[in-house]
């Protein structure tokens, strides 16, 4: 069981990884300091305020990624941080603005403020595949992604893929600061995050899953590896709680097409107009392999693809974004 008592702080708590977090960590015993960008916001705080145990241990404190300094009142007598706190945007119009600055100087300004407070022992960050997966090497089923993969800054500018470029500065960044500083940090790499929103906002991977139930004509020609939420944050406090854990922690449930997809949701819902045809004519984008060892080294077991996505439309559902 957890640590009952021990304190520990969350960055970026209203989001879609860290609510779950929040919640599994009050329900282990801790006390968590949260942080959100707004206090009076309460599609940030209260989804947060309604957890189990949120009343007696969950401490809301505003702080600002970019603003030097924010977090020294949140990670203040704080055993552990998780920081998730980063920007998922997919379309934006000022990379640098928008994705960049707040991964990498957020990320840098929250260790920052974990090197000034001698409390911290351990340091969990949510990275991504993202800051694995794209090399430029072309993928292959036959080949195996490991956390000794780094994504290639170069390759991620020149196809303009400026989220993955954000978490792979971000996490190198990272790593580079806490050899300098001495911080005992941990990164878990997860693949696109299914499974229950606890949320109200609708986040960008669960919209991945809402395209496909919502009348699109067609699945995108893509390939990914995918994850269920719960299993995300379980292996952020498997990763804390172990003190052996270091480095890297790949967690990624399988990889599947999104013909994959879109096959299992034809299953569960027969009635639902499920695209069975591709954007487009090329052949499908390979699958490729990822290991699960250094995950499972952790203890970790994963959700199968099916329930996820199953808990996915459900959580859709529930909270209005579709209705049948």
């Amino acid at each position: 069981m957890g640590e009952v008592g021990k304190v520990v702080c969350v960055t970026g708590a209203s989001g879609y990884i860290a609510s779950w977090l929040v919640k599994l960590l009050l329900k282990r015993g801790y006390t968590v300091k949260a942080t959100v960008r707004d206090l009076n916001d309460p599609k940030k705080t209260e989804h947060l305020l309604a957890l189990e145990g949120a009343k007696e241990r969950l401490h809301l404190v505003q702080a600002n990624l970019l603003q030097e300094g924010s977090f020294d009142a949140a990670v203040d007598g704080c055993e552990g941080v998780f920081h998730t706190a980063s920007p998922v945007y997919f379309r934006v119009t000022d990379p640098q603005v928008e994705l960049l600055d707040p991964a990498v100087k957020g990320t840098l300004n929250i260790l920052g403020s974990c090197a000034r407070t001698s409390s911290i022992k351990k340091v969990v960050m949510t990275s991504s595949f993202a800051a694995v997966g794209y090399t430029g090497r072309p993928m292959t089923p036959e080949m195996v992604v490991d956390e000794s993969w780094f994504s290639d800054p170069e390759f991620c500018k020149s196809i303009k893929a400026w989220y993955l470029l954000s978490k792979t500065l971000a996490e190198a960044a990272a790593w580079e600061f806490a050899k300098d500083k001495g911080i005992n940090l941990v990164t878990i790499n997860p693949s696109v995050v299914i499974g229950p929103l606890l949320q109200p906002s609708l986040n960008a991977s669960a919209e991945t899953i809402l395209n496909l139930i919502n009348g699109s004509p067609s699945f995108r020609n893509s390939s990914f590896g995918w994850v269920d939420v719960r299993d995300v944050a379980n292996a952020h406090i498997l990763a804390y709680e172990d003190s052996s854990a270091s480095g890297r922690y790949l967690t990624v449930g399988e990889v599947v097409h999104l013909s994959g997809i879109a096959k299992i949701l034809r299953e569960l819902y027969p009635n639902l107009p499920i695209p069975d045809k591709c954007a487009d004519d090329n052949p499908y984008v390979p699958t490729y392999q990822v290991s699960k060892e250094r995950a499972k080294s952790l203890g970790l077991e994963f959700t199968s693809l099916e329930l996820s996505v199953k808990n996915t439309v459900d959580s859709l559902r529930e909270k209005n974004f579709v209705n049948f």
